[in-house]
């Protein structure tokens, strides 16, 4: 939302430019991006090298972007982020130019500043009309396969008595619990759990927004 924000000021200069800079990488299938970032990531990847090189690691060392459980889960949720930013920039782009030019005009006139103007006019709107898409985005990260079986796997594993990693969503803790474990009965269990959970939780969340309840309100 920021990012969107910050391209379409007025005073942002050469907007198709910034635009495109940040939906290039949706122009490249995802898995190639993440097998791309994991190799770049290991201890003895592109990353890992260049730091050497520059000096700032000891030459011998590297750093636990995949080793260390902080580590990996701050790197998962960058490159999660990363990957998704074109299509939320993309959708809130077009939200923030359907908002009426009117609306701003006549707050400026009521003597209303950007503070005021921005949780007046344009936070309600882009939120009454990015609900939906973002209760179906929270949805999807709860069964993000990709990124976590492409990028980190799960891994590290430090407690080898537990059926998941330090980075498994559920969805990837599904998945070793019935293909690596053979553990079905669990794995059933888990998988109806979320669904029931995650349906419920979405049914009730865009009852209670005023996408539902003021339909046509914008």
């Amino acid at each position: 939302m920021l990012l969107a924000l910050l391209i379409n000021r007025k005073d942002t200069r050469a907007k198709g430019f910034w635009r495109f800079c940040f939906v290039l990488s949706s122009a490249v299938p995802m898995f190639v991006s993440l097998l791309i970032m994991r190799t770049m990531l290991q201890p003895n990847g592109a990353v890992n090298v260049l730091l050497r090189s520059l000096g700032l690691i000891a030459p011998e060392a590297s750093l636990p972007f995949f080793t260390d459980p902080t580590w990996a889960r701050v790197t998962v949720i960058v490159i999660n982020i990363w990957v998704g930013v074109p299509y939320t920039l993309m959708q809130l782009t077009g939200v923030l130019q359907s908002i009426p030019a009117e609306l701003y005009d006549a707050a400026k006139v009521d003597g209303a500043g950007p503070v005021r103007t921005f949780c007046s006019i344009t936070l309600p709107y882009m939120l009454y009309v990015t609900t939906p898409y973002l209760i179906a985005t929270f949805t999807g990260n709860v069964n993000n396969f990709n990124v976590i079986y492409l990028l980190s796997g799960g891994d590290p594993v430090t407690n080898l008595a537990s059926t998941a990693g330090s980075t498994d969503l559920l969805v990837t803790w599904l998945y070793k619990l019935t293909i690596d474990k053979q553990y079905y009965n669990v794995g059933a269990v888990v998988g109806i759990m979320t669904f029931i959970i995650l349906s419920v939780g979405a049914l009730f969340s865009y009852r209670r927004s005023k996408s539902y309840k003021e339909e046509g309100g914008f």
